[in-house]
């Protein structure tokens, strides 16, 4: 992993010495009076004697074949991705160090995997699967580096670059790396994320290409958490214990690492390609495969006397592997009059497990879960005079999982402003991996079972209006949920499945008011669980408001963003943290919350650059004691202050 961070380092470096070229050429010009390099590049004007491409040539392409472009402004939302998922994450609670896990707020039950996922789902916040990863089109080379600091003796980078050699081939290298050293004892975690993709299209634009690279690693220290009476010194806010390296945690030789390299490759051609001014009418044929290789590891030098005894007295360590191999097939048909439908058939071999069998006094564990799936499925998509029907579905025809998906959505847009949506949805499929088989050096953490299949319904309604606001309200109904749990027999989790139904309803709705150079931004959720309360614990209010100014200074040249973040979320029980698992547990005997995260910021844009200063906490330097947590026995981050850019290089 470390000769592919260098590779891409390398490789990323020669973009940037080019783009570094151009922008020095860029510099010894001057921008007319009135006029941005922000209107430069969106019209593609000359800057002096240099040709701008218009920004909205630098494509960005989903795996869902979704097209934006490049985006070098400030935002509130830019604020908000300014982290180390580089995404939104109103909805989760960070851990005290970066590149650790994230306690959940509020969830989404809109998975649509048709077998099981894989072990520490709770580690895979940052792991990138093939549906995460874009493709790009580019007039000129394209370099992006985001960079922030971390928490003592480590940094975090993304650096990426693009081009295109041809206007037929593209070719794009990145890497995202985190290492941080942390401020409590034994929580270090280093982080690495290596992507490589490619895509070509015939002269013709009839054949198309695309598939990508992908290695990633993630390692946390782990430590247990505090102990009582860290926790007690913690909440009191004993001035001796500032330092956060003093107090002590429950162990300090704990381990856990995720590993995954996946390979993806897909092509399809057009058999018929008829447009014209009436219409069109495409026929297309593809196939797809993925190839990946998972892995997950807990290890500890001594054993940890309350997870229970252990089959070793030293150098505890398992492995739990998945190879997974998908090959799909399909047809695509996409008329003017009828609307785009597909349909297709997969083929899937699994093999999950471990090298070890273990006998128990009540019966032996198996060390596999193998096999193969044949999948079918269809989609379809129509829009006419503002209204939008589609609708997917998934099924699986033979194979030791049966599992199915279906879901349909109809929209209608009344002009560009305003907009509503309606969905509905239902999956059944069996759950994780690990709550079917799991294994580890403790006696208490083997167990296989035989639960249901999950069987969600999902109803969701969406209103997107400009003037007025953006609201989701959802309704997930679930049976046969599952989840982790301490039974009153035992010390440690393990796999449950609810009996009784869980009915989950969630209400999200943003609004941002301006006045002058002023804004408020506001994003407001509101949760309750109608049924399974116990089994299924959020805080029934989560909101975030950010008042901030607005402005540009010295002549322009800077486009200055400053104002102060309030998040607060409702207490709750909270759920705890397992790390052999690296999964989360469900607890009702301990409130956690209610406590206010607020945080200054100051950013500002020059050129296509993006600088942030982000103090982060900063209301606990006005609280008498501590109560801020992330999960039981794991304290949420101190005030600390932190900066960052996101510099974009266009040749």
């Amino acid at each position: 992993m470390r000769g592919i961070g260098f590779i891409s380092m390398l490789l990323f470096s020669m973009g940037t010495l080019y783009a570094q070229i151009g922008e020095l050429q860029n510099q010894q010009t001057e921008v007319p009076t009135g006029q941005t390099l922000e209107n430069d590049l969106s019209e593609g004007r000359n800057v002096g004697d240099v040709k701008r491409a218009p920004i909205d040539l630098y494509k960005i392409i989903s795996f869902e074949r979704d097209t934006t472009h490049l985006d070098t402004t400030l935002s509130i939302q830019k604020d908000y991705k300014f982290n180390y998922l580089r995404r939104d994450h109103f909805e989760l609670l960070p851990f005290s160090n970066v590149g650790q896990t994230y306690n959940s707020l509020a969830y989404n039950f809109n998975e649509n995997n048709m077998m099981p996922l894989f072990v520490a789902q709770s580690h895979h916040f940052n792991y990138l699967r093939t549906e995460d990863i874009n493709y790009y089109h580019v007039p000129t080379p394209l370099t992006e580096l985001y960079f922030k600091t971390a928490f003592e003796q480590g940094q975090q980078l993304d650096a990426f670059f693009t081009v295109n050699t041809s206007e037929q081939f593209n070719f794009s290298i990145a890497y995202k790396g985190v290492r941080s050293l942390g401020k409590y004892q034994h929580i270090l975690t280093s982080t690495g994320n290596f992507r490589f993709t490619t895509n070509y299209a015939s002269k013709n634009k009839r054949y198309r290409f695309r598939g990508h690279l992908a290695a990633q690693d993630i390692l946390n220290r782990e430590n247990g958490g505090l102990t009582p009476n860290s926790i007690m010194l913690f909440q009191t806010d004993d001035p001796e214990f500032e330092d956060r390296g003093r107090l002590d945690v429950n162990f300090e030789d704990g381990e856990n690492k995720l590993e995954g390299l996946r390979f993806y490759g897909e092509q399809e051609y057009d058999l018929i390609a008829k447009r014209d001014s009436t219409g069109y009418n495409l026929v297309t044929a593809g196939m797809s495969a993925v190839y990946e290789d998972k892995f997950y590891e807990y290890r500890q030098n001594s054993p940890y006397e309350p997870f229970g005894p252990s089959y070793k007295t030293e150098g505890l360590r398992k492995t739990t592997k998945l190879e997974d191999f998908k090959a799909r097939g399909y047809a695509r048909w996409e008329n003017s009059l009828l609307g785009d439908m597909s349909a297709f058939i997969q083929y899937t071999d699994y093999n999950y497990g471990y090298n070890t069998v273990i006998q128990l006094a009540d019966g032996r564990i198996p060390n596999r879960l193998k096999g193969n799936l044949v999948q079918a499925g269809a989609t379809y998509k129509k829009q006419y005079r503002g209204f939008q029907l589609s609708g997917k579905g998934m099924i699986n025809i033979s194979g030791d999982f049966d599992a199915n998906f279906l879901s349909g959505a109809a929209s209608f847009a009344f002009n560009e402003n305003n907009s509503v949506e309606a969905s509905a949805s239902i999956h059944s499929v069996a759950p994780n991996f690990n709550f079917l088989l799991f294994q580890s050096d403790y006696v208490n953490y083997n167990w296989q079972t035989n639960f249901n299949n999950v069987k969600t319904q999902e109803l969701q309604f969406k209103l997107d209006s400009k003037k007025l606001l953006k609201a989701t309200v959802t309704y997930t109904g679930i049976d046969d949920y599952t989840f982790f749990a301490i039974q009153p027999q035992d010390s440690t989790p393990t796999p449950q499945q609810f009996g009784e139904r869980v009915d989950y309803l969630k209400v999200k709705a943003e609004r941002e008011f301006r006045y002058g150079k002023f804004a408020l931004m506001n994003t407001v959720l509101f949760q309750q669980v109608l049924s399974g309360e116990t089994v299924l614990n959020v805080p029934q209010l989560v909101t975030r408001n950010s008042l901030y100014y607005t402005d540009e200074w010295f002549k322009k040249a800077l486009f200055l963003q400053a104002g102060v973040n309030f998040k607060y979320f409702t207490s709750y029980n909270m759920n705890a943290y397992d790390p052999v698992l690296a999964e989360f547990y469900v607890q009702n005997d301990q409130e956690l919350g209610g406590f206010p995260l607020v945080g200054l910021f100051f950013n500002g844009k020059i050129r296509q650059t993006r600088i942030y200063f982000q103090y982060e906490n900063f209301s606990a330097i006005f609280s008498n004691s501590n109560d801020y947590f992330s999960a039981p026995g794991y304290p949420y981050r101190d005030p600390v202050l932190r900066f960052g850019l996101v510099w974009n290089f266009l040749l």
